[in-house]
Formats: C-alpha cells, structure tokens, sequence
C-alpha cells in the first residue's frame, strides 16, 4: 500500500547551502534505496516535505525525521493512501525557499500550514515545484 505524508518541521541550525547539498545527496541514496519520492522545500528556518512510497519505508523514515535532532516542532499535516505517486520522479526534489525571492516565501501570511488542509498544503508544494525556483536531484 502507497502512501503519501507531508510533514513541517523548524531547523534546529542554521540551512546553509552546504547542509542543503549534504542532506540532499543522503535523502535521494536513501529514497532511491527504500523506492521513496517526495520533495522537500527547505529555508527560512523551516522544512515543509512531501513523502510517497509503501507504508513502512514512509512511517520509518518519518519515525526517524521525528526523533532527528535537526528538527524541532515536528508536525505531521497530512498522510493519506494513495493509489499513485504524485512525485513519482523526484527520488527527492528539493526547492529552496530564497530569504530574499517574495515568490518562494514559505511565510505566506495568508496561509498557515498548521491551521489548513494537507491537500492545500499539497497545492502549495506544487506551486513551489512550478515557480521556477531552484529544483534538483530528479530521480
């Protein structure tokens, strides 16, 4: 059974382009390695990331994002069976979310990731896949 979990979480240090690029490479081995895709938009402090694969690799991988001490304010918005991967060519795609590009901002001050539907989350993860922003690692 395929499942999909998109989660939020706040860094615990600083994202640099080098912690970028080195948590990068190690999501798109392991993913590749467990048959998960996703996308992680990552920056101004915050994660917001979309996990697909069989049942038990999402839960585990989410297990351990939770217990990672590099997260803080772990929370998940949404987790859903699916019949098919939205993602399905992203091993991990990452988009980087510009402190200084208004178009990327995850502080959307009119949208509060906590406070609304995973599928708007899901909409706006798409939004940000499509806007151009800096996208790497295709599966």
């Amino acid at each position: 059974m395929l499942i999909r979990v998109i989660y939020l979480s706040k860094a615990v240090v600083p994202q640099t382009a080098e912690t970028a690029q080195a948590l990068l490479r190690k999501a798109q081995a392991n993913n590749q390695a467990n048959g998960i895709t996703g996308v992680l938009c990552q920056g101004q402090g915050v994660y917001l990331q979309a996990l697909e694969g069989e049942r038990k690799a999402v839960t585990d991988l989410y297990a351990r994002i939770y217990a990672d001490p590099r997260h803080t304010n772990v929370e998940m918005l949404h987790c859903e069976s699916i019949a098919q991967r939205r993602y399905e060519n992203w091993s991990m795609a990452h988009v980087s979310l510009s402190d200084l590009d208004p178009e990327t901002k995850i502080d959307w001050p009119e949208f509060d990731p906590y406070s609304v539907t995973g599928l708007l989350v899901m909409a706006r993860i798409d939004d940000l896949l499509a806007s151009g922003t800096a996208i790497e690692g295709s599966a």
